[in-house]
């Protein structure tokens, strides 16, 4: 059971209550609210304390799930709106590295017609010996990108401590695979303020990603949009497996946005515009991919980055799905 009670300070005697009854419980305090979960089947019967809800777990991913919530949840970008029914498309390079790359692709993209902008400031490599980006100055750099285009900003964040920085500059906050199951920040991203872009871990089941997405809901943030990047299987054609089931589960169990990422499944940019037009297909709110302007240059992820001529060729082709499947 999950019981909600109003104000702090009423939570705190609620807990002394329920440990005076011997029963264990988890706490979280939420934004003015004090949440009290007990193990399952333990019901608490004639408390003193005012409770404002009590809720049956009927999953362990409760507040994303469409049993507990009907109706789609948008999202908003910087003011733009991620929803069912729409194609939202966030592009941009895998990482930031000068002032004329990340200027020259933001101008672009939009010309495009890409809603919003990636660009990573903080990189998590596999080799220690690989670019790790720019930290702080391409947080700066992707603020002035926004400023001149419009294009709310997209960014990932690694570390908890790095969280007011980042914060300070992006309009929205992704998650990286690796990072999938970093609880603490999660839990912290549930304090942010800001939308979370929860990419899936490539080694990670559909029900860990949901699971993912309950930390942060829990504590405070309803503004989560579903990632499906491509996990490891048996095959290594392709970077990774783009598991387009994944996405339509999703759609159906869950009341969040779900967007795809062509680009690292694919691992190279001949089959990028495929697996996103997969994507939308299998029902995805939007695609979330790498573009640059001079891919085979690139600091990071140089062979799954999409020439200029790619992306506007993508977009053409999404925008045709979109109308087969009447989405706008």
């Amino acid at each position: 059971m999950l019981y909600i009670v109003e104000g702090p300070q009423q939570g705190k005697s609620l807990k002394e209550e329920i440990e005076a009854r011997g029963v264990p419980a988890w706490y979280v305090e939420l934004w003015g609210n004090y949440i009290v979960v007990t193990p399952p089947n333990v019901r608490l019967q004639g408390l003193n304390t005012p409770v404002k809800a009590a809720i049956e777990l009927k999953t362990d991913s409760q507040l994303v799930s469409r049993e507990w919530k009907r109706d789609p949840t948008p999202v908003y970008i910087g003011g733009r709106e991620v929803r069912e029914g729409k194609i939202f498309i966030i592009a941009g390079p895998c990482s930031v590295e000068t002032e004329d790359q990340i200027m020259k692709t933001a101008r672009f993209v939009k010309e495009a017609g890409a809603d919003a902008l990636r660009g990573g400031a903080f990189k998590p490599r596999t080799s220690p010996y690989t670019f790790q980006g720019l930290g702080e100055e391409g947080l700066k750099l992707l603020a002035k990108a926004r400023e001149e285009t419009g294009l709310p900003a997209v960014t990932e964040l690694m570390d908890p401590e790095d969280m007011p920085l980042v914060v300070r500059y992006a309009d929205a906050i992704q998650v990286g695979a690796r990072n999938m199951q970093n609880f603490t920040l999660l839990k912290k991203l549930g304090r942010a303020g800001k939308p979370v872009l929860l990419k899936r871990g490539f080694g990670n089941t559909i029900e860990e990603w949901l699971l993912a997405a309950e930390y942060v809901a829990l504590h405070g943030n309803g503004g989560i949009i579903l990632v499906e990047r491509g996990i490891r299987t048996f095959d290594k054609t392709l970077r990774f497996t783009l598991d387009v089931g994944a996405i339509a589960y999703a759609k159906q169990h869950t009341h969040l946005p779900v967007i795809g990422d062509p680009s690292h499944p694919a691992g190279d940019r001949r089959y990028v515009i495929p697996l996103a037009l997969a994507i939308l297909a299998a029902g995805a709110d939007g695609l979330i991919v790498e573009v640059h302007p001079d891919p085979d240059k690139a600091w990071s992820d140089a062979k799954q980055q999409l020439t200029f001529d790619q992306f506007r060729e993508l977009v053409q082709k999404a925008r045709e799905v979109a109308r087969a499947l009447g989405k706008s």
